[in-house]
Parts: C-alpha cells; structure tokens; sequence
C-alpha cells in the first residue's frame, strides 16, 4: 500500500470506491461498532471525565469543535477535553512553532495540554467521544481525519478530495506515524484510501489501531 502512495499527482482526480453493499455493510459496522465501544468503554469514559473534572473544576469534560465532514459539511466533533480552558485563546501566539508543513497546527510538548490531557492523548483515549459522532453518522470508523474549517479553506483542488467521503476515527495515517508524516504524505494516505477502501481495509486498519493504540511515540 505504502509503495502505491508514491505514485499519486497532484492533479489526480480520485474517485471514492461507493458500491451499494459496501457502504450498506460499512454504515452497519459504524453503528454496531460505536454502540458496543459505547457500551464496553462506559466505566473508562465515566473514569476520564472524573480525572478531568477533578484536575480542573472550572473546565469542561468534553470539547466540541467544528470539523468539515463529507462534501465539506460541518458537525461538531467531540473530544475529552485534553487542554487549558483557553487554549485557542493561546493557539495566535503558538502558530510561530508550529511542526507540521501545510494547514495542519502542531507541536511536540505543547504547552496547553494538561496532565491528564498528556495520558489520554498518548493513548488516543481523548478520541472515544468521537463515537457519538459515528452513531450520528457524521464520522464512520475508518476514513480521512476531519479538519478544522479554516485548515480546508487553505486546501488546494487536490486536497479537498479528502472531503469526499464521511471522516474516521481511524485512518491510514493515523496508523502510520502520526507526526512523523508531513502534510503531503498524509493527503496521499486518505486519497489512497479513498480510491481503495474496502470492508476488508477498513477491519485491518481497526485492528492496526487497536494494536498501536497504547505506546505509540508519534500520539499527542
């Protein structure tokens, strides 16, 4: 798969695989995925937003930002809380040491992130209310990472394709590095996807996650 990426331009025009069965079957795993982790991870979720609440009282449990899903249509997608209350009041200020090429804003050891921020970011657990939005349908399991809004608006042609199919919890890039990835390469990865994805993609890449979820270097 990594070979392939390779051979992707920038004036490549991908078209979604979207067969009737597949996306049938794939809304089915969506739903009955989401519902079980809902189920099965209730005492961590509960365990979580105790540890957040009680390291800071004045704070929220959850943080809900717009994200651009499918066709650029926005949804507010759920996290833990895993920052200082007024960590976008802080990002302007931040933006100078930022890691990542492109749109995308990042940085190691950034200094926003609380303690229990720092463990559930290590260990992707800040990511499970996402679930809720799967249950909703506006994220699925496996797809692209949504965006935020005024990263798509810096996007060329080319990378909007990754808008044309509802965002994941998981994905390719999401399973291969992280970090370590520049912008360009991560774009390939979800068009790759995009033009690939199959039931039997999206069981291996949930396993993929699960068997990194916990210890992997690149998470923040």
């Amino acid at each position: 798969m990594e070979s392939s990426l390779r051979n992707l331009r920038e004036d490549e025009k991908i078209k979604p695989k979207e067969g009737v069965v597949y996306l049938f079957c794939k809304r089915a795993m969506d739903i009955i995925g989401s519902l079980a982790g809902i189920i099965l991870l209730s005492p961590l979720l509960l365990i979580v937003a105790i540890a957040i609440k009680i390291e800071d009282p004045k704070g929220s449990i959850f943080f809900a930002q717009k994200r651009c899903g499918k066709d650029n249509k926005l949804f507010p997608m759920y996290k833990f809380r895993s920052m200082v209350s007024n960590a976008e009041e802080l990002l302007e200020e931040l933006m100078e040491h930022n890691e990542m090429d492109g749109p995308v804003f990042k940085i190691k050891d950034d200094p926003r992130i609380t303690k229990v921020g720092k463990f559930i970011r290590k260990t992707s657990i800040d990511e499970l209310p996402q679930l809720f939005n799967i249950l909703a349908g506006d994220m699925s399991i496996v797809g692209p990472r949504p965006a935020i809004a005024h990263e798509v608006a810096e996007y060329n042609d080319y990378q909007m394709q990754r808008l044309l199919v509802k965002p994941g919890l998981t994905c390719i890039w999401q399973v291969s590095g992280r970090n370590s990835i520049g912008f360009d390469e991560w774009v390939d990865m979800d068009l790759e996807y995009i033009g690939k994805r199959s039931l039997w993609m999206d069981i291996k890449l949930i396993f993929k996650t699960v068997g990194v979820l916990f210890g992997d270097e690149h998470a923040s």
